[in-house]
């Protein structure tokens, strides 16, 4: 007679004897494990002390709600008084709200599934899509959101960064031998990447709580600066609040949609939330869901106390006055510009540099993180402190050279955020249905399956509005030709 135990994983079984007097069946606790390219090998449960997303579990409600906070509120929420240009009032602030709670809901959802059984953690976006799709659709379904939104983000992030950097450079240094010497946008690039891989050395998740809260506390300071300011400054002469008038309906009907895109895309950082998570300690009687869900209330207080006074300001400072192209701070140069002390101009620049800065370390963790693991899969060893500084070197250099020489990246914004918003709107949805299994045809089930295929309709919406727009007015195209991002573009000289 022996005791037999079952050892249950995501995706095997494994039932080793054990001898023992009495026979039963014992379950073992789950740990984390990290999905590689053969979705059929795990992570043992030790190695996630080697990962920097898992290496240390100190973490708690303030420091997710600092996580959370560098890494949801951006530079894309000044585009959401052009929204409101598309839309007008009603339509703007009710898309807003909506675009607000379904993203508060499925943060819910995320923080939930992140502990679906005693024992069982999922510190990884792929790897609960891989539970709960398969392993196939799993990584079909999210792979390149979670890829794209980690390392594309850094590289627009750099973009933002860099060219902050130069418009700084600009306002602090005037004169014209100054001009004459200064770096180009590739140079400007490479400088934000070097202080990036420089902060980007702390080794691990929790380790950069520090950072996030400098993060935080830039991103809100700079949109509040904004807001405040566009009141302040009155409104130019000929603000409007009709819709602009397009060209026939189906141009109509791609503004709206293009509108709805930017406003559900100002919200940001699903993809991140479980490696959040992932960095608290949890045990049977104080799970991690607890501070996790308070960490959310409190980052999505903020954020909402930030984005809707920006959304709803700008609009009525600007009105259909706002660069279509641009946003907040374009119209907010433009307009105002050379009648507001360069000391502000300055201080705002400098916000958005350092916010980007901690913003790229949240962004680029995940990648650390998998690059870290395929490491440790063939050494079976954790790596050393400076086979890890090369792989953020790695990383830094890689995402560098994608800013320069695919300048043009933020054109395609809302082609390649329309293929990532299920991650946000529709795959949390789908998850729980999938791993929870609520009663079929009851209020959950439905719930969820209705907002799941909404989330997937919208996107497809989103994505054929961005194609029509490359479509009908193109692109610039031109590879390795920095120049700065519409968002942070002063109004020509």
């Amino acid at each position: 007679m022996g005791e037999v135990m079952v050892e249950e994983y995501p995706f095997v079984h494994v039932v080793t004897t054990v001898p023992s007097p009495i026979q039963e069946v014992v379950p073992k606790p789950q740990e984390d494990w990290l999905p590689v390219s053969d979705s059929r090998k795990e992570v043992p449960s030790p190695q996630e002390g080697w990962l920097p997303i898992t290496e240390s579990r100190k973490g708690g409600a303030f420091t997710s709600a600092f996580h959370l906070l560098a890494s949801g509120i951006g530079i894309q929420a000044f585009l959401l008084p052009v929204a409101f240009s598309k839309l007008g009032w009603f339509w703007g602030i009710a898309c807003l709200l909506l675009a607000f709670a379904w993203q508060l809901y499925t943060k819910w959802l995320l923080v939930q599934l992140h502990e679906p059984g005693p024992g069982t953690r999922y510190s990884r976006y792929l790897h609960l899509s891989v539970v709960a799709f398969g392993p196939k659709l799993g990584k079909l379904l999210a792979l390149f959101p979670v890829m794209y939104l980690s390392g594309g983000t850094c590289v627009m992030l750099i973009n933002y960064g860099g060219g902050s950097m130069e418009l700084l450079f600009r306002t602090v240094c005037g004169d014209s031998s100054c001009i004459a010497n200064k770096l180009t946008g590739a140079e400007w690039f490479m400088v934000f990447t070097c202080l990036a891989i420089i902060v980007a050395q702390l080794p691990n998740l929790n380790s950069m709580a520090g950072v996030s809260l400098l993060g935080a506390a830039t991103a809100i300071s700079y949109c509040t600066f904004l807001w405040i300011l566009s009141i302040t400054k009155g409104r130019p002469a000929g603000v409007s609040y009709s819709p602009p008038e397009a060209e026939s309906r189906m141009a109509r009907i791609g503004e709206v949609l293009t509108a709805i895109g930017m406003i559900a895309l100002a919200f940001r950082g699903h993809n991140v939330v479980l490696e959040i998570q992932g960095t608290m300690p949890s045990n049977p009687k104080h799970p991690s869901q607890e501070p996790m869900w308070r960490g959310v209330i409190v980052s999505c207080s903020i954020t909402a106390a930030c984005l809707f006074p920006l959304a709803i300001a700008g609009y009525w400072a600007y009105g259909n006055r706002i660069p279509a192209n641009g946003g907040l701070l374009s119209a907010f140069s433009e307009f105002h510009g050379q009648n507001t002390k360069k000391l502000v101009m300055r201080m705002i620049y400098l916000l958005i540099v350092v916010n980007s800065l901690c913003s790229y370390q949240i962004y680029a963790m995940p990648v650390f993180d998998n690059l870290e693991f395929r490491y440790i899969s063939k050494k079976n060893k954790p790596c050393s402190r400076w086979v890890r500084a090369a792989i953020r070197v790695f990383f830094g250099g890689l995402t560098t050279f994608i800013a320069v020489a695919v300048s043009f990246l933020g054109s395609l914004g809302p082609l390649i955020g329309g293929i990532a918003l299920p991650l946000t709107l529709a795959y949390p949805c789908f998850m729980w249905i999938a791993i929870k299994k609520p009663r079929q045809y009851g209020a959950m089930w439905y719930l969820n399956l209705g907002l799941g295929c909404s989330g997937i309709i919208l996107s497809v919406l989103l994505v054929a509005a961005a194609v029509w727009k490359i479509v009908d007015k193109g692109i610039d195209a031109s590879f390795f030709n920095t120049h700065l991002s519409p968002l942070l573009k002063p109004p020509q000289s």
